[in-house]
């Protein structure tokens, strides 16, 4: 026998579980099961439900919380295997009812049988229907509940059983129980003063009972309320009843009529017709900012969702707005002389007079309380601010919800720019393959992303037999991370489900404009539902100017600079002068996003809004002077960072260039495919090696990868043969021009501890300085010999070697490189050295650091001292250096560093007797190197430690507490953090 559930909120929330009570005591849960069954046998999303539970400001771990709640409602409700009837969905819980086990159910189906009967003419049938809809109320729907919390429930369901009653008294009245109805009536018309139909049926009433002067005296009041209360006349229904009783003619039917104006449906809120998704950040600000300003206007590109917010909010925060929410949709309008008549229309006006619309729209929103939504705005903007300006002024109660592609640019305007939907992050990939073979759940850590939520929602209608597996997670997480996370793209890429998968869409997404065409002929729209169309309207909507810089901006990557943006799209029609103004009118028009929380404004576009500049550039044929100049600039970028490096703005530079990753990337990229362009892609990738960049970004491989290519990109396969001259600029020619190159890569491949590579490099590198042993280019080769001995072969006589290179740097004032050669000196000191010779050397260093004010510098130099005491004094005294060196690295955001800093600290603390906690090291520090892809095998200095250390630590402890302390280093998610914190602990 199944488990019956009756509940009831028209009165105090209340629960029966086959017929006996049910006992919530939580506030919380209750709350939670009044907000699912406000929308019953109807999903409620996660992003609803925390927004019941806690308003404007949820805890931290909101939705494991509402999670647990969901548990606890359960187990209170005693749920059978199932959990029915609260069930979870893929973007929430839904409460399951029966047609007749929630009250406001049977209300609802009373009431629409009453008022058919009542229509019909039969108020005999009517009148006991209605009374019985009305006495399933007990009291103020859901009494027992903080309202602010369900904000739009409770307002819906009292003005429903308000409607009920205007009913129940109407069938009361055509029965001739004027007298019956009187008392009540009065009381009424006390409580709900404003409510114009009570009146009109007190003044029924009273006539019928042949008390006709106060009828007309209940006029006078009801009239005088308006004007003091509202600033308003009395309805064209109260009006007109009030004309029939001057005339001894009333009307029920009449009476029946009277409601508050009704303006036409031209301006009501659409019903939304798919899920609203995610959000919640955006919907609470959009609330905070409509209860605080007057005038609130959306910006945001075209498809990201403006409109769709702008609704969901509107009709959230509908009730307080006693004349409601109007919509005026601008988007059709190509003529700003007839917006005035279009905002008229939504209006519900239907002025046939000689003067302006705009004045009738003045007159007729001047004493109300109204919301006007004005959505699409972008193409008439100066027209729509004018107008908006023009209200606001004239009409304190009215609020004005603008989404547009552009700010209004009128006083007291708010904006709030509405971002693309979250993106799935790290969490998203990989995971329980068994769990994920079956559909996703609400708790999916995938599901978190916002845009794939609407995908899988969106799929599930227009392609349902499609699934989030473990097999297509990873594409479908590509899909939407390349897709901007944009709205619009998402639904069109759900349409495509329903013919390829995700993983083909992917293949063919470099023509997103193609693939994401889903036309919708049988709606009309001033553009189709293509991704292109919507792109073409923000295109058509610049200057000539801003076309021309939008085109050019599409060369840069992941972002650029002002300084970049006017040194590589001036010319040709766009003066670098004039670079910063179309810019901003970029960004005005959502084109261009800027971020300016750092000491350089940053701007980024959307890919698709780059892509289709990059179509327009190569229509234009500008495509390769365009990549030219983007190579040259960041070319130069790489030269000066390179020149400055090791100085004071050493890590504002790392910092930089990381930020520039994707710019130097595509650079690098473009030079490898022209062979005149060679000589810049080598110098770029000489440079950011020099400057440690690929070692502080933890992309060592990539480092190596573009100096192999550049270097093999020469004419027929051979080798280039590129370094820069003294002035910075890339030349080739002669075979000592590459040593810088050659260097480069064999330095990479011996921190990787490929020892194979390191020796072909290696060999490369003596081959040139065979022919030029007067060259300066000396210097960087017995650097790498110097290297090569201390690291691979574990040779004392590297200490020699890299003093000379030392020596060679200083005199050829590249302060830089010689400054790295003194590290390693340093280092290879303090391995093969003895204590005397080690102390020396760190002292130089120490001293040389702190001179040259490079922090990066300073934090090596702090490690090398470390390493010293460690090895030469007394391990407790290492610690500290140890400590501060990887704090310090970590606070720059460096990614190498803490990978060599972490395995020494784990030998500092092995030597204090400390071994559980060295273990726990030793398998963080293992993470670190797995991360960065270093083969500690290869550096037979830091191996050998290693080794000796390991097997110190596995000699102090038992199989069993090793592994364990060792697993638990190695499976830390910040390893790096835990060990400085555990570190400040136990010092």
């Amino acid at each position: 026998m199944s488990t019956r559930y009756e509940f009831k909120v028209l009165g105090p929330l209340e629960v029966r579980r086959d017929g006996r009570p049910v006992h919530i005591d939580a506030a919380k849960v209750r709350l939670l099961l009044a907000a699912l069954l406000a929308q019953a046998n109807h999903v409620v999303t996660v992003e609803t439900l925390v927004h019941r539970l806690w308003g404007e400001h949820p805890p931290g771990r909101a939705r494991n919380t509402l999670q647990n709640y969901v548990l606890r409602l359960r187990r209170a409700l005693g749920s059978p295997p199932g959990g029915a009837p609260v069930l979870t969905r893929p973007h929430g819980y839904v409460v399951e009812v029966a047609p007749d086990a929630l009250d406001v159910h049977r209300f609802t189906a009373l009431v629409r049988q009453g008022r058919t009967a009542l229509d019909e003419g039969a108020a005999v049938r009517a009148a006991p229907l209605l009374r019985e809809a009305l006495a399933l109320w007990r009291g103020d729907p859901l009494s027992d509940l903080p309202a602010h919390l369900l904000q739009g429930v409770v307002p819906a369901l009292s003005e429903q059983r308000l409607d009920a009653l205007e009913s129940r008294i109407d069938a009361d009245l055509a029965l001739g129980r004027a007298a019956d109805v009187l008392p009540e009536l009065r009381g009424l018309v006390e409580e709900y003063p404003l409510r114009e139909r009570f009146w009109a049926q007190r003044m029924l009433a009273l006539f019928h009972c042949g008390r006709q002067g106060e009828a007309l005296e209940s006029y006078r009041v009801v009239a005088a309320l308006l004007a003091d209360e509202l600033g308003v006349a009395p309805g064209a229904g109260l009006r007109q009843v009030h004309q029939r009783l001057l005339a001894a003619a009333p009307n029920l039917d009449e009476v029946r009529g009277v409601r508050a104006a009704s303006p036409s449906r031209e301006g009501e809120l659409p019903v939304e017709m798919t899920t609203f998704v995610g959000r919640e950040a955006q919907l609470a600000e959009l609330r905070r900012l409509l209860g605080a300003a007057r005038i609130v206007t959306l910006t945001g590109a075209g498809g990201v969702g403006k409109t769709r917010l702008a609704l969901r909010v509107a009709a959230e925060v509908a009730p307080p707005f006693a004349d409601g929410v109007r919509l005026a949709d601008l988007a059709p309008l190509s003529d700003a002389d007839l917006l005035d008549r279009a905002v008229s229309e939504a209006l519900g006006l239907r002025d046939q007079s000689a003067r302006p619309a705009a004045d009738a729209i003045v007159g007729h929103v001047r004493d109300r309380c109204l919301l006007l939504v004005l959505d699409n705005c972008e193409h008439l903007v100066e027209h729509v601010a004018a107008l908006v300006l023009r209200l606001a002024r004239a009409a304190p109660g009215l609020r004005v919800l603008a989404t547009s592609r552009q700010r209004l640019g009128v006083p007291g305007e708010h904006m709030l720019t509405v971002p693309s939907l979250t993106l799935p992050g790290a969490e998203g990939q990989g995971g329980d393959t068994d769990r994920l073979e079956n559909a996703a759940g609400a708790d999916d850590p995938l599901l978190r992303s916002e845009a794939v939520r609407l995908l899988v929602d969106r799929a599930a209608g227009s392609a349902p037999a499609f699934r989030l597996t473990a097999r297509n997670r990873d594409a479908v997480t590509q899909l939407c991370r390349r897709l901007d996370g944009m709205p619009l793209a998402i639904e069109l890429a759900a349409v495509r489900l329903s013919t390829m998968t995700a993983e083909e869409m992917l293949e063919r997404l470099d023509d997103r404009f193609r693939l994401l065409s889903v036309p919708r002929p049988r709606t009309s729209a001033r553009y189709s539902h293509t991704l292109r169309g919507v792109v073409d309207w923000s295109y058509d909507l610049c200057t000539e100017g801003e076309r021309r810089l939008w085109n050019r901006l599409s060369v840069f990557c992941g972002g650029f600079d002002l300084e970049a943006a006017e040194t590589v799209c001036a010319g040709e029609g766009v003066a670098r002068e004039d670079v910063l103004d179309l810019l901003a009118g970029l960004v005005d028009k959502s084109i261009v996003v800027v971020n300016s929380s750092g000491g350089r404004a940053r701007y980024t576009m959307l890919e698709t809004i780059r892509q289709y500049g990059r179509q327009r550039l190569r229509e234009e044929g500008r495509t390769t002077p365009l990549q030219v100049r983007h190579s040259d600039f960041y070319r130069m970028t790489a030269v000066r960072a390179g020149q400055e490096w090791c100085g004071p703005r050493e890590v504002d530079w790392l910092i930089r260039l990381r930020t520039e990753l994707p710019n130097l990337r595509a650079a690098l990229a473009y030079c490898a495919t022209r062979q005149d362009q060679v000589a810049a892609g080598v110098e770029i990738a000489v440079n950011l090696t020099r400057t440690r960049c690929w070692f502080f970004c933890s992309t060592l491989g990539e480092g190596r990868h573009w100096l192999e290519r550049l270097s093999a990109s020469g004419p027929d396969g051979a080798r280039a043969t590129v370094v820069p001259d003294a002035s910075g600029t890339a030349t080739a020619g002669t075979p000592g021009l590459v040593v810088g190159a050659l260097v480069m890569k064999a330095w990479i491949a011996l921190c990787q501890g490929d020892n194979p590579a390191s020796e072909r490099f290696l060999a490369e590198c003596r081959a040139v300085a065979r022919e030029l042993p007067d060259d300066p280019s000396a210097a960087p080769v017995t650097y790498i010999e110097g290297a090569h001995a201390m690291l691979v072969r574990g040779d004392p006589a590297g200490i020699a070697l890299l003093a000379e290179a030392r020596d060679g740097f200083r005199a050829a004032g590249q302060a830089g490189d010689a400054h790295m050669a003194t590290m390693l000196w340093a280092m290879a000191e303090a391995f093969f050295g003895d204590r005397l010779s080690a102390c020396a050397a760190r002292d130089v260093y120490v001293a040389e650091a702190e001179a040259s004010a490079a922090e990066w510098a300073r934090t090596w130099a702090q490690w090398c001292a470390g390493l010293v005491e460690l090895r030469h004094g007394e391990a407790e005294r290492a610690l500290a250096p140890l400590r501060e060196a990887l704090a310090r690295q970590r606070a720059i955001g460096d990614s190498w560093g803490p990978v060599w800093g972490l395995e020494t600290l784990a030998w500092a603390v092995a030597a204090t007797g400390d071994c559980g906690w060295a273990a726990w090291l030793l398998g963080a520090a293992h993470r670190l190197r797995q991360d960065t892809g270093v083969a500690l095998t290869g550096l037979r200095p830091f191996h050998e430690a290693h080794l000796l250390v390991e097997g110190r630590v596995r000699a102090s402890l038992d199989a069993d507490a090793y592994e364990a302390a060792w697993s638990r280093g190695a499976s830390a998610e910040d390893g790096l953090r835990l060990a400085l914190e555990e570190g400040e602990f136990r010092g």
